[in-house]
């Protein structure tokens, strides 16, 4: 059974509470240590510090559905234009929800649950939901993308890998 929302607003304010109790990081620099960022999927199946090795300060950490480069890329200019990162690295997943559906499909969902204005919505701001049917294509895509824009430099490194849910290994595929 989910939790309510109160349960929830518990929880949250108990792990707040404890983890403020000891914490002793705040003297770290707002731009990354290590200068790089990773764009993986809001699954919550992943946890990106604990399965890339990343400690508190040293990447950005950028997170939507699907790991999408063109849906991350405000956020990857700003990571290297203000913040200074110097490497990009997407991580995608197996298992992933953007496998399964096509843009058709939600709107229809949208429709069904929100109903006909919400739709109407969706359609009159070309609302891209970025599913992807293959996942080894998707990534070399997404890499291929960054490689192909101006606002990222050219000599930014950029490496694309799967994450495996199912083992916890991520393997390199760009």
């Amino acid at each position: 059974m989910p939790a309510s929302n109160e349960e929830v607003i518990s929880r949250i304010e108990a792990a707040s509470s404890s983890y403020s109790s000891t914490f002793d990081k705040g003297h770290l620099a707002l731009p990354p240590a290590k200068k790089y960022l990773v764009l993986t999927c809001m699954d919550a199946r992943i946890d990106p510090a604990r399965a890339f090795g990343i400690e508190l300060g040293d990447a950005h950490v950028i997170r939507n559905a699907g790991a999408s480069a063109r849906d991350a890329l405000r956020s990857i200019i700003i990571s290297q234009q203000l913040l200074a990162t110097e490497a990009i690295v997407i991580v995608k997943h197996t298992g992933c929800g953007m496998l399964t559906f096509k843009n058709e499909d939600a709107y229809n969902v949208v429709e069904t649950n929100l109903g006909v204005e919400a739709k109407k919505e969706l359609e009159e701001r070309k609302l891209d939901f970025l599913p992807f049917p293959e996942l080894k294509q998707a990534i070399q895509e997404d890499v291929e993308f960054l490689r192909g824009t101006k606002l990222v430099k050219d000599e930014v490194p950029i490496r694309g890998w799967v994450y495996e849910v199912e083992t916890g290994k991520t393997v390199r595929v760009v």
